[in-house]
C-alpha cells in the first residue's frame, strides 16, 4: 500500500507543478530553466522518502520473517532420543498390534491392528492399492513418525529407546523419488558413506546394477550431475540411490517402489544380487509389481491400512482373491 501511494503523491505533485509552474510562465513570472531545476530537486527529494519508506517496509517484513524463523527453530522436536545407547545388531522387525495416525485428533487410523514379525535376512514383500498406508507402514521403522498404538520393536526393542541417528544408522531406506544433488556421482554416493572406497562404490554400484550405465560414461564416478540428477535417466537415478543406500551398511533395507522406473530384467538381477550379496540383511521391499516380490519370504497385502492376508506367493494366489486378481492382471497386460 505504501509504494502506490508515494507513486500517486510523487505523480500528483509533477503534475502540479508543471501545472502551475507553466502558468507562471506565461505570465512570465518565471523561466523554464528555473521551474526544471525546482522539478529536479522536488523530485530527488521524493525520492529520498520513497527510499525510506522502503527501508520501513522492509524492516517490518524482515521482523515478521524473523519471528517465523525463530519460531521453528524454537519448536520441540516430537521425537526425541531414547535411553539405550546400543545399536542395531540384527534387524529383526516386529510389529506388535501397531496402530497410526498422522495426527492425535484424527478419526481415523491411517494404520490399524499391525502385527508382523520379520526375521534378520528375511525378504518381506508388501502390495496393495494406492491409499493403503503402505509407506505409512515402513516409515514408522526409523521413527520418521512415532507409532500411535502398540509397539514397534528392532532386535527385540522398542525403537523409541533407540537413539534416532543410531537406529537411522542402521535402517537404508530408497525411495520411489529419491534426491540427487549437484554435484559428481562419487559425491552423491558417499551421501551413503563420506568414507567409502572406489572398491565400495564398485561393490555397491554392481549390486545395484548402476555399473552397467556408470562404466559407459567418459568421466565414470566424476561425471557431474546436475541438480536432482536432471541429466541422468528416472531408472538410473533409482540405481543410484539404490546404491547409496547400500553404502550405508543397514541392518534393515527398505525399497520404497524404488524400482519402478527400472526394466523387469535389471530389477531381477538387483533381487538376485541383493540375496547373494546381503543375505543377513532384512529386506522390505513395497511395489506395485508382483514379479517384485513373488519370490519373498512373506508378502503382505495391506488394504485401507489393515493386513488383508499374509503369506507366500503361492499361498495367497490359493486363498487371496484380491492377490489372485492382481497377479491375473498384470500377467494379461505383460502378455498383451
Amino acid at each position: 500500500m505504501n509504494m502506490p501511494a508515494f507513486q500517486l503523491v510523487m505523480y500528483a505533485t509533477i503534475l502540479l507543478i508543471l501545472w502551475f509552474g507553466g502558468g507562471f510562465i506565461r505570465a512570465g513570472g518565471m523561466k523554464v530553466g528555473m521551474l526544471t531545476g525546482f522539478l529536479s530537486y522536488v523530485l530527488q527529494i521524493l525520492n529520498s522518502l520513497m527510499m525510506i519508506s522502503n527501508v520501513f517496509l522492509m524492516l517490518s517484513r524482515s521482523m515478521t520473517s524473523a519471528g517465523r524463523i525463530l519460531e521453528v527453530m524454537d519448536e520441540a522436536p516430537g521425537i526425541a532420543d531414547g535411553d539405550w545407547d546400543g545399536e542395531v545388531e540384527r534387524g529383526a522387525v516386529e510389529f506388535d498390534h501397531v496402530s497410526f495416525k498422522y495426527k492425535e485428533t484424527a478419526k481415523e487410523f491411517a494404520l490399524s491392528d499391525i502385527c508382523l514379525n520379520i526375521l534378520p535376512g528375511q525378504t518381506l514383500g508388501v502390495i496393495g492399492g494406492t491409499g493403503s498406508a503402505k509407506s505409512s507402514l515402513v516409515q514408522l521403522i526409523p521413527r520418521l513418525y512415532d507409532v500411535t498404538d502398540g509397539s514397534l520393536k528392532i532386535d527385540g526393542r522398542d525403537v523409541r529407546e533407540y537413539a534416532v541417528s543410531k537406529l537411522r544408522d542402521a535402517v537404508g531406506m530408497v525411495l520411489q523419488k529419491n534426491t540427487l544433488f549437484s554435484g559428481t556421482i562419487r559425491e552423491n554416493l558417499r551421501w551413503g558413506s563420506e568414507s567409502a572406497a572406489d572398491e565400495e562404490l564398485d561393490w555397491a554400484c554392481r549390486i545395484a546394477c548402476a555399473d552397467e550405465f556408470v562404466a559407459k560414461l567418459p568421466a565414470g564416478y566424476e561425471t557431474e550431475l546436475g541438480q536432482g540428477g536432471v541429466n541422468v535417466s528416472g531408472g538410473q537415478k533409482q540405481r543410484l540411490c539404490i546404491a547409496r543406500a547400500l553404502l550405508k551398511r543397514p541392518k534393515v533395507l527398505i525399497f520404497d517402489d524404488s524400482t519402478s522406473a527400472v526394466d523387469t530384467a535389471t530389477e531381477a538381477r538387483i533381487r538376485r544380487r541383493l540375496a547373494e550379496e546381503l543375505p543377513g540383511v532384512t529386506k522390505i521391499v513395497i511395489t506395485q509389481r508382483v514379479s517384485a516380490i513373488e519370490g519373498a519370504d512373506r508378502i503382505v497385502v495391506l488394504e485401507n491400512g489393515r493386513i488383508r492376508a499374509a503369506g507366500t506367493h503361492a499361498e495367497l494366489l490359493e486363498r487371496d482373491p484380491v492377490y489372485r486378481d492382481i497377479c491375473r492382471l498384470q500377467r494379461r497386460g505383460a502378455a498383451s
